[in-house]
Protein backbone atom coordinates (compact mmCIF):
# COMPACT_ATOMS: atom_id res chain seq x y z
CA UNK A 1 0.00 0.00 0.00
CA UNK A 2 1.61 3.20 -1.27
CA UNK A 3 1.67 6.55 1.05
CA UNK A 4 -1.10 8.06 -1.08
CA UNK A 5 -3.45 5.01 0.10
CA UNK A 6 -2.92 5.62 3.66
CA UNK A 7 -3.03 8.94 3.91
CA UNK A 8 -6.86 8.40 2.22
CA UNK A 9 -7.53 5.81 4.16
CA UNK A 10 -6.55 7.81 7.24
CA UNK A 11 -9.08 11.05 6.02
CA UNK A 12 -11.82 8.18 5.33
CA UNK A 13 -11.67 7.02 8.83
CA UNK A 14 -11.28 10.49 10.14
CA UNK A 15 -13.94 12.24 8.46
CA UNK A 16 -16.27 8.74 9.41
CA UNK A 17 -15.57 9.32 13.02
CA UNK A 18 -16.50 12.93 13.00
CA UNK A 19 -19.78 12.23 11.16
CA UNK A 20 -20.35 9.64 14.22
CA UNK A 21 -19.54 11.84 17.02
CA UNK A 22 -21.65 14.92 14.83
CA UNK A 23 -24.45 12.08 15.44
CA UNK A 24 -24.58 11.16 19.07
CA UNK A 25 -24.68 15.24 19.80
CA UNK A 26 -27.83 16.50 20.57
CA UNK A 27 -29.30 19.53 19.60
CA UNK A 28 -32.07 21.46 20.87
CA UNK A 29 -32.44 24.20 18.49
CA UNK A 30 -36.02 25.20 20.20
CA UNK A 31 -35.94 28.95 22.10
CA UNK A 32 -36.33 29.18 25.71
CA UNK A 33 -39.52 30.86 25.10
CA UNK A 34 -40.70 27.66 22.83
CA UNK A 35 -39.56 24.84 24.97
CA UNK A 36 -41.94 26.06 27.45
CA UNK A 37 -44.95 26.44 25.39
CA UNK A 38 -44.16 23.21 24.24
CA UNK A 39 -44.34 21.62 28.28
CA UNK A 40 -47.43 23.65 28.70
CA UNK A 41 -49.07 22.44 25.74
CA UNK A 42 -48.69 18.51 27.12
CA UNK A 43 -49.92 19.53 30.81
CA UNK A 44 -52.97 20.89 29.30
CA UNK A 45 -53.62 18.66 26.29
CA UNK A 46 -56.30 16.43 28.22
CA UNK A 47 -58.63 19.34 29.20
CA UNK A 48 -58.44 20.24 25.20
CA UNK A 49 -61.26 19.23 23.27
CA UNK A 50 -60.39 20.66 19.84
CA UNK A 51 -56.49 22.00 18.64
CA UNK A 52 -56.73 25.34 16.60
CA UNK A 53 -53.29 25.65 14.95
CA UNK A 54 -52.44 28.57 12.76
CA UNK A 55 -50.00 28.66 10.05
CA UNK A 56 -48.92 31.12 6.98
CA UNK A 57 -51.10 30.56 3.76
CA UNK A 58 -48.45 31.48 1.73
CA UNK A 59 -45.77 28.79 3.32
CA UNK A 60 -48.62 26.56 4.60
CA UNK A 61 -46.08 23.50 5.26
CA UNK A 62 -43.18 24.95 6.09
CA UNK A 63 -44.74 27.06 9.03
CA UNK A 64 -46.66 23.93 10.42
CA UNK A 65 -44.93 22.59 13.52
CA UNK A 66 -44.19 18.93 13.40
CA UNK A 67 -44.44 17.92 16.93
CA UNK A 68 -48.22 19.95 17.61
CA UNK A 69 -48.89 16.24 15.87
CA UNK A 70 -47.20 14.50 18.75
CA UNK A 71 -48.52 16.57 21.18
CA UNK A 72 -52.19 16.80 20.40
CA UNK A 73 -52.67 13.48 21.04
CA UNK A 74 -55.15 12.84 17.91
CA UNK A 75 -57.55 15.43 19.34
CA UNK A 76 -59.68 17.08 16.25
CA UNK A 77 -57.46 19.37 14.93
CA UNK A 78 -58.59 22.84 13.09
CA UNK A 79 -56.00 24.69 10.82
CA UNK A 80 -56.30 28.37 10.51
CA UNK A 81 -54.54 29.55 7.19
CA UNK A 82 -53.96 33.45 7.39
CA UNK A 83 -52.91 35.83 4.93
CA UNK A 84 -55.00 34.54 2.15
CA UNK A 85 -55.70 38.02 0.62
CA UNK A 86 -51.37 37.51 -0.39
CA UNK A 87 -51.57 33.87 -1.98
CA UNK A 88 -52.50 32.39 -4.96
CA UNK A 89 -55.97 30.89 -4.50
CA UNK A 90 -55.12 28.30 -6.89
CA UNK A 91 -52.19 26.91 -4.47
CA UNK A 92 -53.78 27.50 -1.65
CA UNK A 93 -56.76 25.65 -2.44
CA UNK A 94 -54.68 22.54 -3.52
CA UNK A 95 -52.92 22.74 0.42
CA UNK A 96 -56.21 23.07 1.39
CA UNK A 97 -57.63 20.01 -0.03
CA UNK A 98 -53.86 18.45 0.53
CA UNK A 99 -54.75 19.00 4.38
CA UNK A 100 -58.37 17.93 4.35
CA UNK A 101 -57.39 14.31 3.14
CA UNK A 102 -54.69 14.56 6.44
CA UNK A 103 -58.21 14.73 8.42
CA UNK A 104 -58.20 18.45 9.08
CA UNK A 105 -60.88 20.81 9.31
CA UNK A 106 -59.26 23.89 7.26
CA UNK A 107 -60.22 27.39 7.36
CA UNK A 108 -59.04 30.38 5.35
CA UNK A 109 -59.03 33.61 6.96
CA UNK A 110 -57.62 37.15 6.34
CA UNK A 111 -57.51 38.08 9.43
CA UNK A 112 -55.83 41.63 8.55
CA UNK A 113 -59.23 43.04 7.14
CA UNK A 114 -62.03 40.49 7.36
CA UNK A 115 -61.61 38.78 10.90
CA UNK A 116 -65.17 36.91 10.53
CA UNK A 117 -64.35 34.40 13.33
CA UNK A 118 -67.46 33.10 13.06
CA UNK A 119 -66.73 30.99 10.24
CA UNK A 120 -64.45 29.09 12.47
CA UNK A 121 -67.57 28.23 14.94
CA UNK A 122 -69.44 27.14 11.76
CA UNK A 123 -67.29 24.69 10.80
CA UNK A 124 -66.32 23.04 14.33
CA UNK A 125 -69.98 23.23 15.33
CA UNK A 126 -70.42 19.48 14.45
CA UNK A 127 -67.62 18.60 16.27
CA UNK A 128 -69.05 20.51 19.73
CA UNK A 129 -72.49 18.80 19.34
CA UNK A 130 -70.47 15.00 18.99
CA UNK A 131 -68.77 16.13 22.27
CA UNK A 132 -71.54 17.06 24.50
CA UNK A 133 -73.45 14.40 23.20
CA UNK A 134 -70.99 12.44 24.33
CA UNK A 135 -70.72 13.90 27.65
CA UNK A 136 -74.20 13.71 28.26
CA UNK A 137 -74.46 9.93 27.30
CA UNK A 138 -72.02 9.83 30.05
CA UNK A 139 -74.19 11.15 32.87
CA UNK A 140 -72.87 14.73 32.66
CA UNK A 141 -74.95 17.69 32.51
CA UNK A 142 -74.23 21.62 31.59
CA UNK A 143 -72.16 23.68 33.91
CA UNK A 144 -72.83 27.28 34.67
CA UNK A 145 -71.38 30.04 32.71
CA UNK A 146 -68.95 31.78 35.21
CA UNK A 147 -69.11 34.82 36.12
CA UNK A 148 -65.75 36.76 37.39
CA UNK A 149 -65.86 39.90 39.63
CA UNK A 150 -62.57 41.65 39.85
CA UNK A 151 -60.93 44.87 40.75
CA UNK A 152 -58.25 46.54 42.99
CA UNK A 153 -58.57 46.13 46.54
CA UNK A 154 -61.29 47.69 48.62
CA UNK A 155 -63.60 48.24 45.70
CA UNK A 156 -66.65 46.49 46.95
CA UNK A 157 -66.11 43.50 45.13
CA UNK A 158 -67.39 41.58 48.17
CA UNK A 159 -69.93 43.56 49.17
CA UNK A 160 -71.65 43.15 45.36
CA UNK A 161 -70.66 39.83 45.45
CA UNK A 162 -72.72 38.83 48.54
CA UNK A 163 -75.56 41.04 47.69
CA UNK A 164 -76.26 39.39 44.35
CA UNK A 165 -76.03 35.63 45.90
CA UNK A 166 -78.35 36.62 48.81
CA UNK A 167 -75.60 35.43 51.68
CA UNK A 168 -72.61 36.55 53.28
CA UNK A 169 -70.13 33.86 51.66
CA UNK A 170 -67.33 36.21 51.33
CA UNK A 171 -65.30 38.28 53.93
CA UNK A 172 -66.23 42.03 54.10
CA UNK A 173 -64.08 44.26 55.84
CA UNK A 174 -62.55 47.54 54.99
CA UNK A 175 -59.16 46.02 55.02
CA UNK A 176 -57.48 46.18 51.65
CA UNK A 177 -56.49 42.45 50.48
CA UNK A 178 -59.21 40.35 52.78
CA UNK A 179 -60.41 38.15 49.81
CA UNK A 180 -57.30 36.13 48.96
CA UNK A 181 -58.78 33.57 46.89
CA UNK A 182 -61.34 32.62 44.37
CA UNK A 183 -64.72 32.22 45.63
CA UNK A 184 -67.43 30.72 43.89
CA UNK A 185 -70.93 30.94 44.33
CA UNK A 186 -74.08 29.62 42.72
CA UNK A 187 -76.78 32.59 41.17
CA UNK A 188 -79.29 33.19 38.68
CA UNK A 189 -81.17 36.50 37.01
CA UNK A 190 -84.28 36.12 35.02
CA UNK A 191 -84.21 32.32 35.32
CA UNK A 192 -80.49 31.72 33.75
CA UNK A 193 -78.05 30.42 36.02
CA UNK A 194 -74.63 31.10 36.30
CA UNK A 195 -71.44 30.42 38.57
CA UNK A 196 -70.13 34.18 40.56
CA UNK A 197 -66.54 34.13 40.81
CA UNK A 198 -64.89 36.69 43.70
CA UNK A 199 -61.27 37.37 43.62
CA UNK A 200 -59.06 39.19 45.89
CA UNK A 201 -57.98 43.09 44.96
CA UNK A 202 -55.08 42.82 42.53
CA UNK A 203 -52.34 45.49 42.61
CA UNK A 204 -50.73 44.23 39.50
CA UNK A 205 -47.34 46.29 40.05
CA UNK A 206 -47.33 44.97 43.63
CA UNK A 207 -43.91 42.99 44.61
CA UNK A 208 -45.70 41.44 48.24
CA UNK A 209 -45.54 38.00 48.23
CA UNK A 210 -49.40 37.42 49.31
CA UNK A 211 -50.55 40.55 46.80
CA UNK A 212 -47.92 38.39 44.01
CA UNK A 213 -49.92 35.36 44.49
CA UNK A 214 -53.46 37.23 44.48
CA UNK A 215 -52.72 38.56 40.99
CA UNK A 216 -52.19 34.73 39.98
CA UNK A 217 -55.11 33.81 41.57
CA UNK A 218 -56.92 36.64 39.50
CA UNK A 219 -55.20 35.65 35.66
CA UNK A 220 -56.36 32.05 36.83
CA UNK A 221 -59.44 32.96 37.02
CA UNK A 222 -59.96 35.09 34.12
CA UNK A 223 -58.77 32.34 31.90
CA UNK A 224 -62.14 29.90 33.07
CA UNK A 225 -64.35 32.99 33.36
CA UNK A 226 -66.59 33.46 30.45
CA UNK A 227 -68.16 36.99 31.77
CA UNK A 228 -66.05 39.39 33.41
CA UNK A 229 -67.03 42.12 35.88
CA UNK A 230 -64.59 44.61 36.13
CA UNK A 231 -65.65 47.15 39.36
CA UNK A 232 -63.96 50.42 39.95
CA UNK A 233 -64.43 53.21 42.47
CA UNK A 234 -66.07 56.15 41.61
CA UNK A 235 -65.45 58.61 44.78
CA UNK A 236 -61.55 56.94 44.07
CA UNK A 237 -61.50 57.28 40.49
CA UNK A 238 -59.19 55.99 37.60
CA UNK A 239 -56.21 54.79 39.28
CA UNK A 240 -53.07 53.37 37.20
CA UNK A 241 -53.63 50.15 38.91
CA UNK A 242 -57.49 50.18 37.00
CA UNK A 243 -55.47 50.98 33.90
CA UNK A 244 -53.08 48.18 34.37
CA UNK A 245 -55.95 46.11 35.17
CA UNK A 246 -58.03 47.38 31.68
CA UNK A 247 -55.28 46.56 29.61
CA UNK A 248 -55.20 42.88 31.08
CA UNK A 249 -59.20 42.44 30.53
CA UNK A 250 -58.49 43.82 26.86
CA UNK A 251 -55.79 40.92 26.17
CA UNK A 252 -58.37 37.94 27.14
CA UNK A 253 -60.90 39.20 24.32
CA UNK A 254 -63.56 37.77 27.31
CA UNK A 255 -67.16 39.86 27.28
CA UNK A 256 -66.25 42.86 30.08
CA UNK A 257 -68.64 44.93 32.07
CA UNK A 258 -67.33 48.08 33.56
CA UNK A 259 -68.82 48.50 36.86
CA UNK A 260 -68.43 52.24 39.16
CA UNK A 261 -68.87 51.54 42.83
CA UNK A 262 -69.89 53.35 45.46
CA UNK A 263 -72.17 55.99 43.22
CA UNK A 264 -73.70 58.94 45.94
CA UNK A 265 -76.34 59.53 43.08
CA UNK A 266 -78.82 58.02 40.07
CA UNK A 267 -80.42 60.80 38.75
CA UNK A 268 -78.40 63.30 36.09
CA UNK A 269 -74.71 61.37 34.86
CA UNK A 270 -72.16 62.72 37.19
CA UNK A 271 -68.80 64.59 35.32
CA UNK A 272 -66.97 62.04 37.54
CA UNK A 273 -68.27 58.94 35.44
CA UNK A 274 -66.93 60.83 31.85
CA UNK A 275 -63.07 59.79 33.39
CA UNK A 276 -64.04 55.58 33.30
CA UNK A 277 -64.66 55.95 29.57
CA UNK A 278 -60.39 56.20 29.18
CA UNK A 279 -60.42 52.77 30.20
CA UNK A 280 -61.36 51.69 26.74
CA UNK A 281 -64.03 49.20 28.09
CA UNK A 282 -67.76 50.61 27.23
CA UNK A 283 -70.13 52.40 28.79
CA UNK A 284 -69.85 51.90 32.92
CA UNK A 285 -72.97 51.19 35.13
CA UNK A 286 -73.14 53.21 38.32
CA UNK A 287 -73.86 50.76 41.15
CA UNK A 288 -74.20 51.56 45.48
CA UNK A 289 -73.56 47.84 46.57
CA UNK A 290 -73.77 48.69 49.78
CA UNK A 291 -77.26 50.68 49.30
CA UNK A 292 -78.36 47.67 46.61
CA UNK A 293 -78.80 50.41 43.73
CA UNK A 294 -78.00 50.09 40.15
CA UNK A 295 -77.52 45.90 40.70
CA UNK A 296 -80.19 44.89 38.72
CA UNK A 297 -78.60 46.71 35.37
CA UNK A 298 -75.52 44.70 35.88
CA UNK A 299 -77.46 42.18 36.13
CA UNK A 300 -79.06 42.50 32.88
CA UNK A 301 -75.83 43.08 31.19
CA UNK A 302 -74.80 39.72 32.35
CA UNK A 303 -77.56 37.75 31.12
CA UNK A 304 -76.94 39.59 28.28
CA UNK A 305 -73.09 38.26 27.75
CA UNK A 306 -73.86 35.02 28.74
CA UNK A 307 -73.19 32.32 26.55
CA UNK A 308 -75.01 28.94 25.88
CA UNK A 309 -74.59 26.13 28.66
CA UNK A 310 -71.33 24.34 28.71
CA UNK A 311 -71.03 20.31 29.69
CA UNK A 312 -69.53 19.39 33.13
CA UNK A 313 -69.97 17.00 35.65
CA UNK A 314 -72.84 15.68 37.19
CA UNK A 315 -73.24 17.22 40.88
CA UNK A 316 -74.73 13.60 42.42
CA UNK A 317 -71.62 11.98 41.22
CA UNK A 318 -69.23 14.46 43.00
CA UNK A 319 -67.84 13.44 46.35
CA UNK A 320 -66.95 16.67 48.45
CA UNK A 321 -63.79 16.87 50.53
CA UNK A 322 -62.82 19.30 52.90
CA UNK A 323 -59.59 19.85 54.34
CA UNK A 324 -59.35 20.89 57.30
CA UNK A 325 -56.44 21.06 60.10
CA UNK A 326 -54.71 24.21 61.65
CA UNK A 327 -52.68 27.16 59.95
CA UNK A 328 -49.66 26.22 57.90
CA UNK A 329 -50.07 22.33 58.26
CA UNK A 330 -49.88 22.00 54.59
CA UNK A 331 -53.93 21.84 53.24
CA UNK A 332 -53.23 24.62 50.55
CA UNK A 333 -50.03 22.60 49.15
CA UNK A 334 -52.00 19.66 48.91
CA UNK A 335 -54.99 21.13 46.96
CA UNK A 336 -52.21 22.53 44.66
CA UNK A 337 -50.94 19.12 44.06
CA UNK A 338 -53.76 17.45 43.48
CA UNK A 339 -54.89 20.07 40.57
CA UNK A 340 -51.69 20.50 39.10
CA UNK A 341 -52.35 24.09 39.32
CA UNK A 342 -51.77 27.01 41.82
CA UNK A 343 -55.69 26.88 42.92
CA UNK A 344 -55.18 28.45 46.35
CA UNK A 345 -52.53 30.04 47.53
CA UNK A 346 -49.36 28.91 49.39
CA UNK A 347 -47.57 30.39 51.60
CA UNK A 348 -45.63 29.80 54.88
CA UNK A 349 -47.24 32.65 56.61
CA UNK A 350 -50.00 31.08 58.49
CA UNK A 351 -53.24 31.99 58.33
CA UNK A 352 -52.47 33.01 54.22
CA UNK A 353 -55.81 31.13 53.27
CA UNK A 354 -59.11 32.93 54.76
CA UNK A 355 -61.88 31.60 51.81
CA UNK A 356 -63.11 28.05 52.21
CA UNK A 357 -62.24 27.62 48.48
CA UNK A 358 -63.99 25.21 46.21
CA UNK A 359 -61.85 23.39 43.44
CA UNK A 360 -63.65 20.69 41.06
CA UNK A 361 -61.10 17.74 40.39
CA UNK A 362 -61.96 14.82 37.80
CA UNK A 363 -59.20 11.75 37.14
CA UNK A 364 -59.79 7.71 36.50
CA UNK A 365 -60.78 7.64 40.16
CA UNK A 366 -63.99 9.50 40.37
CA UNK A 367 -65.19 13.39 40.35
CA UNK A 368 -64.43 15.54 43.45
CA UNK A 369 -65.19 18.82 44.48
CA UNK A 370 -61.78 19.67 47.23
CA UNK A 371 -62.38 22.67 49.77
CA UNK A 372 -59.46 24.07 51.08
CA UNK A 373 -60.02 25.78 54.06
CA UNK A 374 -58.64 28.26 56.51
CA UNK A 375 -56.34 27.10 59.29
CA UNK A 376 -58.43 26.78 62.30
CA UNK A 377 -56.70 28.61 65.60
CA UNK A 378 -57.08 28.60 69.18
CA UNK A 379 -59.88 31.14 69.90
CA UNK A 380 -57.19 33.03 72.17
CA UNK A 381 -55.69 33.74 68.70
CA UNK A 382 -58.60 34.83 66.66
CA UNK A 383 -58.23 38.22 67.60
CA UNK A 384 -59.57 39.72 64.07
CA UNK A 385 -63.13 39.83 62.88
CA UNK A 386 -61.24 38.34 59.83
CA UNK A 387 -60.29 35.18 61.43
CA UNK A 388 -63.18 35.14 62.91
CA UNK A 389 -65.21 35.09 59.89
CA UNK A 390 -62.57 32.48 58.17
CA UNK A 391 -63.44 29.98 61.40
CA UNK A 392 -66.89 30.01 60.64
CA UNK A 393 -66.79 29.70 57.03
CA UNK A 394 -64.32 26.48 57.58
CA UNK A 395 -66.86 24.98 59.73
CA UNK A 396 -70.11 25.60 57.21
CA UNK A 397 -67.22 23.88 54.71
CA UNK A 398 -66.92 20.73 56.73
CA UNK A 399 -71.23 20.52 57.09
CA UNK A 400 -71.25 20.68 53.36
CA UNK A 401 -68.47 18.16 53.14
CA UNK A 402 -68.85 14.14 52.33
CA UNK A 403 -65.57 13.41 54.00
CA UNK A 404 -62.80 15.41 55.53
CA UNK A 405 -59.23 15.51 55.15
CA UNK A 406 -57.94 16.29 58.61
CA UNK A 407 -54.57 17.29 57.85
CA UNK A 408 -51.42 16.88 60.61
CA UNK A 409 -47.54 17.99 60.11
CA UNK A 410 -45.38 14.83 61.18
CA UNK A 411 -43.05 17.64 62.45
CA UNK A 412 -45.06 18.60 65.14
CA UNK A 413 -47.39 15.75 66.44
CA UNK A 414 -50.94 15.60 66.93
CA UNK A 415 -51.60 18.68 68.92
CA UNK A 416 -54.95 19.84 71.32
CA UNK A 417 -55.99 21.85 68.60
CA UNK A 418 -55.99 19.06 66.28
CA UNK A 419 -57.78 17.09 68.54
CA UNK A 420 -60.36 19.87 68.53
CA UNK A 421 -60.61 20.45 64.60
CA UNK A 422 -60.98 16.47 64.56
CA UNK A 423 -63.98 16.59 67.21
CA UNK A 424 -65.81 19.02 64.68
CA UNK A 425 -65.81 16.88 61.94
CA UNK A 426 -66.46 14.03 64.20
CA UNK A 427 -69.61 15.31 65.87
CA UNK A 428 -70.90 16.57 62.10
CA UNK A 429 -70.71 12.81 61.29
CA UNK A 430 -68.50 13.44 58.82
CA UNK A 431 -66.42 10.63 57.08
CA UNK A 432 -62.74 11.40 57.96
CA UNK A 433 -59.39 10.30 56.50
CA UNK A 434 -55.84 11.32 58.66
CA UNK A 435 -53.66 13.02 56.59
CA UNK A 436 -49.88 13.23 58.20
CA UNK A 437 -48.10 15.57 56.13
CA UNK A 438 -44.30 16.18 55.78
CA UNK A 439 -44.08 12.77 56.10
CA UNK A 440 -40.83 13.29 54.19
CA UNK A 441 -39.36 15.49 56.90
CA UNK A 442 -39.61 12.98 59.68
CA UNK A 443 -36.71 11.14 61.23
CA UNK A 444 -37.11 7.52 60.63
CA UNK A 445 -36.16 3.87 62.30
CA UNK A 446 -37.54 0.99 62.06
CA UNK A 447 -40.93 0.67 63.60
CA UNK A 448 -41.70 4.45 63.46
CA UNK A 449 -44.82 4.34 61.07
CA UNK A 450 -46.56 1.79 63.31
CA UNK A 451 -45.28 3.90 66.55
CA UNK A 452 -46.84 7.15 64.81
CA UNK A 453 -50.19 5.73 64.10
CA UNK A 454 -50.13 4.51 67.84
CA UNK A 455 -49.67 7.84 69.17
CA UNK A 456 -52.13 9.40 66.50
CA UNK A 457 -54.64 6.87 67.58
CA UNK A 458 -54.22 7.46 71.24
CA UNK A 459 -54.19 11.39 71.12
CA UNK A 460 -57.14 11.16 69.24
CA UNK A 461 -58.97 8.19 70.62
CA UNK A 462 -62.65 8.80 69.30
CA UNK A 463 -61.07 8.66 65.52
CA UNK A 464 -59.62 5.09 65.80
CA UNK A 465 -61.93 3.89 63.04
CA UNK A 466 -60.42 6.62 60.75
CA UNK A 467 -57.52 5.44 58.39
CA UNK A 468 -54.44 6.99 58.38
CA UNK A 469 -51.75 7.83 54.87
CA UNK A 470 -48.68 9.30 55.43
CA UNK A 471 -47.67 12.05 52.93
CA UNK A 472 -45.78 14.40 51.79
CA UNK A 473 -48.00 17.52 49.86
CA UNK A 474 -44.66 19.14 48.58
CA UNK A 475 -43.25 15.77 46.96
CA UNK A 476 -45.95 14.14 45.89
CA UNK A 477 -45.23 11.28 47.80
CA UNK A 478 -48.19 8.97 48.59
CA UNK A 479 -50.84 11.86 47.34
CA UNK A 480 -52.27 9.15 44.48
CA UNK A 481 -53.54 6.35 47.47
CA UNK A 482 -55.89 9.46 48.39
CA UNK A 483 -58.08 8.87 46.15
CA UNK A 484 -59.47 5.28 46.42
CA UNK A 485 -59.82 6.10 50.49
CA UNK A 486 -61.79 8.94 49.57
CA UNK A 487 -64.48 6.73 47.43
CA UNK A 488 -64.05 4.06 50.36
CA UNK A 489 -64.77 6.24 53.38
CA UNK A 490 -67.44 8.38 51.18
CA UNK A 491 -69.10 4.50 50.19
CA UNK A 492 -69.03 3.65 53.89
CA UNK A 493 -70.35 6.92 55.32
CA UNK A 494 -73.76 6.55 52.86
CA UNK A 495 -73.84 2.65 53.38
CA UNK A 496 -77.36 1.78 53.73
CA UNK A 497 -78.51 -2.30 55.62
CA UNK A 498 -81.49 -4.05 54.52
CA UNK A 499 -83.49 -4.56 58.17
CA UNK A 500 -83.43 -8.37 58.06
CA UNK A 501 -79.70 -8.42 57.40
CA UNK A 502 -78.66 -5.72 60.55
CA UNK A 503 -81.28 -7.85 62.70
CA UNK A 504 -79.52 -11.35 61.65
CA UNK A 505 -75.95 -9.60 62.95
CA UNK A 506 -77.08 -7.80 65.91
CA UNK A 507 -78.95 -11.50 67.36
CA UNK A 508 -75.70 -12.84 66.69
CA UNK A 509 -73.85 -10.10 68.65
CA UNK A 510 -76.24 -10.64 71.44
CA UNK A 511 -75.76 -14.60 71.27
CA UNK A 512 -72.31 -13.58 72.02
CA UNK A 513 -72.23 -11.06 74.37
CA UNK A 514 -75.41 -11.29 77.05
CA UNK A 515 -76.79 -7.68 77.32
CA UNK A 516 -75.67 -6.11 81.26
CA UNK A 517 -77.93 -6.34 84.38
CA UNK A 518 -78.46 -3.75 86.61
CA UNK A 519 -79.89 -4.62 90.28
CA UNK A 520 -81.19 -7.84 88.50
CA UNK A 521 -83.29 -6.69 85.74
CA UNK A 522 -81.63 -7.34 82.24
CA UNK A 523 -81.34 -5.33 78.95
CA UNK A 524 -83.56 -6.65 75.99
CA UNK A 525 -82.80 -5.81 72.97
CA UNK A 526 -86.02 -6.40 70.65
CA UNK A 527 -84.65 -5.16 67.14
CA UNK A 528 -82.83 -2.68 65.25
CA UNK A 529 -83.47 -0.44 62.28
CA UNK A 530 -81.13 2.27 60.56
CA UNK A 531 -83.13 5.42 60.67
CA UNK A 532 -80.25 7.36 57.92
CA UNK A 533 -76.91 7.29 56.23
CA UNK A 534 -74.00 10.53 56.51
CA UNK A 535 -73.11 9.20 59.29
CA UNK A 536 -74.86 5.00 59.09
CA UNK A 537 -77.30 6.00 62.08
CA UNK A 538 -79.23 2.73 63.76
CA UNK A 539 -82.05 2.78 66.03
CA UNK A 540 -82.17 0.14 68.52
CA UNK A 541 -85.63 -1.37 70.32
CA UNK A 542 -85.09 -1.84 74.02
CA UNK A 543 -86.74 -2.56 76.99
CA UNK A 544 -85.02 -0.02 79.38
CA UNK A 545 -82.82 2.70 77.94
CA UNK A 546 -81.15 3.22 81.51
CA UNK A 547 -79.64 -0.10 81.27
CA UNK A 548 -78.02 0.16 77.87
CA UNK A 549 -74.51 1.23 79.25
CA UNK A 550 -72.27 3.14 76.78
CA UNK A 551 -69.91 -0.20 76.97
CA UNK A 552 -72.04 -2.48 75.47
CA UNK A 553 -73.16 0.07 73.06
CA UNK A 554 -69.50 0.30 71.84
CA UNK A 555 -69.43 -3.10 71.76
CA UNK A 556 -72.40 -3.10 69.11
CA UNK A 557 -70.43 -1.09 67.19
CA UNK A 558 -67.48 -2.67 67.20
CA UNK A 559 -69.28 -5.51 65.71
CA UNK A 560 -71.13 -3.18 63.49
CA UNK A 561 -67.87 -2.12 61.71
CA UNK A 562 -66.36 -5.51 61.96
CA UNK A 563 -69.70 -6.88 59.54
CA UNK A 564 -70.35 -4.19 57.41
CA UNK A 565 -66.70 -2.58 57.13
CA UNK A 566 -67.70 0.99 57.81
CA UNK A 567 -63.90 2.35 57.89
CA UNK A 568 -63.66 6.33 58.39
CA UNK A 569 -67.42 6.89 58.91
CA UNK A 570 -68.91 7.87 62.65
CA UNK A 571 -71.66 5.24 63.66
CA UNK A 572 -74.30 6.86 65.50
CA UNK A 573 -77.17 4.48 67.46
CA UNK A 574 -80.20 5.61 68.98
CA UNK A 575 -82.05 4.28 72.04
CA UNK A 576 -85.87 4.02 72.16
CA UNK A 577 -87.46 2.31 74.45
CA UNK A 578 -90.60 -0.19 73.56
CA UNK A 579 -92.89 -2.22 75.69
CA UNK A 580 -92.66 -5.43 75.12
CA UNK A 581 -96.35 -5.98 74.76
CA UNK A 582 -96.60 -3.54 71.21
CA UNK A 583 -94.62 -6.34 69.52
Amino acid sequence: MDMHQKRKMRQEKKNNDSQESFSKVSISWYPGHMAKTKREIKEKIDLIDIVFEVVDARIPYSSKNKDIEEMTNSKPRVIIMTKIDLCDMDKTNGWIKYYEDKGYIVVPMDLAHNPNTKVIFDKISPIINEINNKRINKGLKARRARVLVMGVPNVGKSTFFNYIIGKKLSIVEDTPGVTRDRVYAETEWRDKQFTLIDTGGIEPKSNDIILSQMRKQVEIAIEVADVIIFLTDMKQGVTPDDLDIALMLKKSRKPIILVCNKADSFGKMPNEIYEFYNLGLGDPYRVSAVNALGIGDVLDAIYDKLPNDITENDDELTIKVAIIGRPNVGKSSLVNKILGENRVIVSDIAGTTRDATDSKFENEFGKYVFIDTAGIRKKSKVNENIEKYSVIRSLLAVERADVCILMLDATEGVTDQDAKIAGEAHEAGKGIIIVVNKWDEYEKENGTLEKYKKDVYNKLSYLQYAPILFISAKTGQRVHKLYELINSVASQNALRVQTSVLNQVLNEAISIVQPPTDKGKRLKIFYMTQASTKPPTFVVFVNDKELFHFSYERYLINQLRKEFGLVGTPVRIIVREKNEKDL
